[in-house]
């Protein structure tokens, strides 16, 4: 099989404004580096990634798999989003003390609370291992026989790599199959809580501002990092001491201008850069419209519910922001998509493409791809459709459903294999302990009420009156004797009689269908990439996302989203009062920070216009899992905390287009303000290197 030794950016532009790309650190030697100083970076790729030296990469952690962190003291204290650390603030909050409402702060590390199952993993150094992996691998290979032989050699050859005792590895595919790369880690498991604003500070304008510009919200959380006498990895222990890093980000007190260099460091999760025009026409007209519908019906229920009731607000906080995120974000995808023309764009690009396999008599070879992705995507979109529906419906959005469907795994677990009884009880209970944590029997039926009719026209809403599984006692209690008297009474539960025969029909029909009719485009779309590299080797290409650290720059800029209207770049404290609604569930503003705005008392953390910068826009190219990633600046300082994209540019997650994609960070002195002057946690100012780089 062919790989490629090194690709480059897809999108075209002068390198004086090269913009896009997710690039591997390891590899930023020569054009990348050449593009970052021509963007007005001080910094050269060994400041950034060194395997001998401390560098920016050792200060940038994977936050529980899902978003990234920074540490900002020598101390190991770490920074990340509001949202990325809602579930442990959510689940520290109870009525008595409403973290999520009043925010939390611990004034000293006695004060830090544990986190069991949250972890931060660090980048030791990363290694091309493209040709032990790919070795043996040939052409007439099945794709079944392809990955069963790049396993095989992936796992012998992480068996050889030199490493700690308490490090780990992994090996990732990049360049859909083309190249591969490993991963040297070390994960720090006692993870505590050191601080977050309330959620009127942390969430401020919720749903109706998520993904949108001008944004006023400070979504941060602290937390720190905790090891062993040695300085190493350890489980909690009251022992444990502060995490000693390789490196800490210092804060830069200047914040930024239009025109500032922004690097974003982090582990963007999964993008679709190079998917053919059928496919992207297939996933904004087709696929997404069906479950943005799903999730709306969901999130009316809940909506009105948290508005009601404290206890299901807290209850559903976490859920609820989880639901409305890809709902807003398909809805902003499909706009940018359109707005952007990137359908005909890419039809062209294709064109480009085809004229370039009949100049260098390659037709033979690859001419039948892009046909054949027309053929695939006709036969594959309805069962996407379908098992993404089902998946909508029974995990994402109905508690019930998702419980009668890890009953499900459970029987088929002990049918396979008598002996996994206990093994599979023990799943079955800790999945339901959790999901009973933060459960509301009312809210979810409301929720089956509205969802169920997008999956089956069969809504028979009585089962939440007839079945066990909406008390977690009763549930428990299905689950007593052995295994033949607990799958009997578990079958004459009302809730899983009515789902078994979906969820059947789901792993026997649909599933197995999507597999087989996605498996073959898979194959191609690692064949249209090797086939790009070969019919226009001059272009650039950059890896898709996939959860693996990245270098993403570019710099501080407005947009026009629409006709006659422009963006600035930064937003500012002024405009949260202008939003503020009082009692209002997402545009309330706490009495201190009102009173603060009022006395103009910013500390050391106003502009040179004697204003507090909330926000402010990049063009750097990030997607989910760039969520609290560091925004760095020309000098290697932290500026900004990355949380989200602008509505229309959702879309950079198939289609990155310079003009109107952009990230939006918090500024550092929000952040830092919030801290200081609303908090009053000065302890965690003096844990930090606060730094003026202009002033230099």
């Amino acid at each position: 099989m062919k790989f490629l030794k090194f690709l480059l950016l897809f999108i075209t532009i002068q390198v004086s404004a090269q913009q896009g790309g997710m690039w591997i650190p390891s590899l930023l030697e020569g054009m990348n580096e050449t593009e970052m100083t021509n963007l007005g970076s001080k910094l050269t790729a060994k400041d950034i990634y060194d395997v001998n030296n401390s560098s920016l990469k050792d200060a940038i952690g994977h936050f529980n798999g899902g978003c990234t962190s920074e540490i900002i003291s020598d101390k190991g204290l770490i920074l990340t989003n509001h949202h990325c650390g809602f579930g442990q603030i959510q689940s520290h909050s109870s009525l008595e003390n409403d973290y999520l409402k009043d925010g939390f702060w611990a004034m000293s590390l006695d004060e830090e609370l544990p986190n069991e199952g949250l972890y931060i993993e660090f980048i030791v150094r990363i290694e091309d291992v493209t040709s032990q992996v790919l070795a043996g691998i040939t052409d007439s290979m099945t794709e079944k026989e392809k990955q069963s032989s790049i396993d095989r050699n992936s796992n012998t050859y992480q068996k050889t790599v030199a490493k700690e005792a308490w490090q780990d590895t992994k090996v990732k595919s990049f360049y859909e199959g083309n190249q591969y790369f490993l991963f040297v880690t070390e994960r720090f498991e006692d993870i505590r809580l050191v601080g977050a604003p309330p959620t009127s500070i942390g969430k401020f304008g919720s749903d109706t501002d998520n993904w949108v510009f001008p944004r006023h919200t400070g979504d941060f959380s602290m937390f720190r990092i905790y090891a062993d006498a040695n300085n190493r990895p350890a489980k909690y222990s009251k022992d444990n001491k502060p995490y000693k890093p390789k490196h800490f980000l210092p804060v830069s007190l200047d914040g930024v201008e239009e025109g500032d260099f922004t690097m974003v460091f982090g582990f963007p999760g999964t993008t679709s850069e190079y998917l053919p025009a059928v496919a992207i026409q297939h996933i904004t007209e087709e696929f997404n419209p069906t479950n943005i519908a799903i999730r709306e019906a969901a999130l009316k229920v809940i909506d009105a519910k948290m508005k009601e009731s404290d206890a299901v607000r807290i209850k559903y906080a976490s859920k609820q922001a989880r639901i409305a995120n890809a709902w807003k974000k398909w809805i902003g995808e499909n706009l940018g998509i359109q707005k952007s023309d990137a359908v005909t764009k890419r039809r062209a690009f294709e064109a480009t493409f085809t004229k370039a396999l009949k100049e260098k008599n390659l037709e033979d070879k690859y001419g039948n791809i892009l046909p054949e992705f027309d053929n695939l995507y006709k036969d594959f979109g309805p069962i996407n459709i379908k098992r993404r529906n089902f998946v909508e419906v029974f995990l994402v959005t109905n508690e019930l459903m998702q419980m009668t469907f890890r009953v499900y795994q459970m029987e088929e677990a002990i049918k396979a294999d008598p002996e996994n009884f206990e093994k599979a009880k023990a799943r079955l209970i800790s999945t339901l302990q959790g999901i009973h944590k933060n459960y509301d029997a009312d809210v979810d039926k409301g929720v089956f009420k509205n969802v169920m009719p997008f999956y089956n026209k069969n809504v028979d809403a009585s089962i939440y009156d007839k079945t066990a599984f909406t008390n977690l006692d009763q549930a428990l209690k299905l689950l007593e004797g052995n295994a033949k008297e607990v799958l009997k009474k578990l079958n004459k539960d009302a809730a899983y009689q009515y789902a078994k025969p979906m969820i059947t029909e789901f792993y026997n029909t649909i599933d197995k269908a999507y597999q087989e009719k996605n498996q073959p485009i898979t194959a191609l779309q690692t064949k249209y990439m090797t086939a790009l590299m070969e019919a226009l080797p001059n272009a650039r290409y950059f890896p898709d996302a996939n959860s693996t650290l990245r270098v993403t720059y570019g710099q501080v800029r407005g947009y026009s989203p629409r006709d006659a209207v422009y963006y600035n770049p930064v937003s500012y404290l002024d405009g949260v009062v202008e939003k503020y609604v009082p009692g209002d569930y997402e545009f309330d503003v706490p009495e201190k920070l009102l009173e603060l705005h009022k006395n103009k008392d910013y500390g050391q953390y106003a502009d040179s216009n004697g204003k507090v910068p909330v926000c402010f826009l990049g063009t750097n190219h990030t997607t989910g899992g760039n969520s609290g990633s560091p925004a760095i600046d020309a000098y290697g300082n932290l500026v900004g905390l990355n949380f989200d994209r602008v509505w229309e540019g959702t879309m950079s997650d198939m289609n990155y287009d310079p003009e109107i994609c952009r990230n939006i960070m918090v500024d550092l002195r929000y952040v830092l303000f919030i801290v200081d002057k609303y908090a009053g946690a000065t302890h965690l100012i003096d844990e930090m290197k606060l730094v003026h780089p202009k002033k230099k």
